[in-house]
């Protein structure tokens, strides 16, 4: 992994990060519909599961912009990870408790799927906050509530408010019409991003799902 230093000095956003990480602290969060109709015809097609594919379009859309990769690391210093990997919660049902795994990633869908399996396989059932060892700096949180389909999620976390990457919590996907819609709360820092990114990401969530049924109607991969 590699963690590009930013030279505040000349960086654009110097000014917003100054104003809204030193000045007034602010992080913000928005809940928005995901038509996963796609997904879920690739997910039928493909007998795969429905919280990879999930997490693998976050995961490809966050590595797609730098402001959502920008982080403060373990000596202080702002900079900007080359990748990031999801680190995703596990529900445990017959104890009702979570556990954190992380998954290399991998921009083919087919691989990371592989990788997901695997993890799964190895660490799955492993209880404890951190079910597989050793998560590395560059990892981002994803985290789902499938038994609730909500219209608003807010993360209230009472730290220093230096922790800049964003956070992901998907909800219960549901029926609209002929579409599948499931709700995603993205929470992030007014120091790195803007409306308007946000925005471009949830654009780009949203055509990354799309694309996901394309690679199904044209037959060009099937498991």
């Amino acid at each position: 992994m590699m963690f590009k230093l930013i030279d505040k000095d000349t960086w654009k956003r110097k000014p917003y990060f100054d104003h809204y990480f030193s000045q007034i602290r602010c992080t913000y969060s928005i809940t928005v519909n995901i038509d996963i109709s796609g997904i879920i015809a690739f997910k039928n097609k493909s007998r795969s599961k429905l919280y990879p594919l999930l997490i693998y379009v976050l995961t490809k859309a966050v590595n797609n912009h730098e402001e959502f990769r920008t982080a403060i690391n373990d000596k202080g210093e702002l900079g900007v990870w080359d990748t990031l990997l999801p680190c995703y919660t596990v529900f445990h049902e017959e104890n009702e408790t979570f556990s954190n795994l992380w998954t290399e990633w991998n921009d083919d869908l087919i691989a990371f799927l592989s990788n997901y399996e695997r993890d799964i396989e190895m660490f799955g059932g492993n209880y404890g906050i951190d079910a597989k060892p050793d998560t590395p700096a560059n990892t981002f949180p994803i985290s789902s509530l499938p038994w609730a389909t909500f219209t608003g999620f807010n993360l209230n976390i009472f730290a220093d408010g230096t922790y800049l990457l964003p956070i992901f919590t998907y909800g219960k996907y549901f029926q609209q019409d002929d579409k599948y819609l499931i709700p995603l709360s993205i929470q992030v820092h007014h120091a790195v991003c803007d409306g308007f990114h946000v925005s471009r990401l949830i654009n780009e969530i949203q055509q990354i799902c799309n694309d996901i049924r394309l690679v199904i109607d044209k037959n060009i991969l099937l498991l």
